[in-house]
């Protein structure tokens, strides 16, 4: 899966901002491909407002 961060986290609650950073994401377009579990399909749907996901 990649993953891309398209929305600021400045202003969100400090468990959405954690959750960012721990997908390895740290500024608005930065990119990661990730491999698919259920573990990290939990944090996505926590901060899937700010992220764009493709399979």
């Amino acid at each position: 899966m990649k993953i891309t961060l398209t929305r600021s986290v400045i202003g969100r609650r400090q468990s959405q901002v954690d959750t960012v950073r721990a997908l390895g994401l740290r500024r608005i377009g930065d990119t990661r491909e990730v491999n698919d579990s259920p573990a990290l399909r939990g944090m996505i749907r926590t901060v899937q407002h700010l992220l764009e996901v493709e399979e």
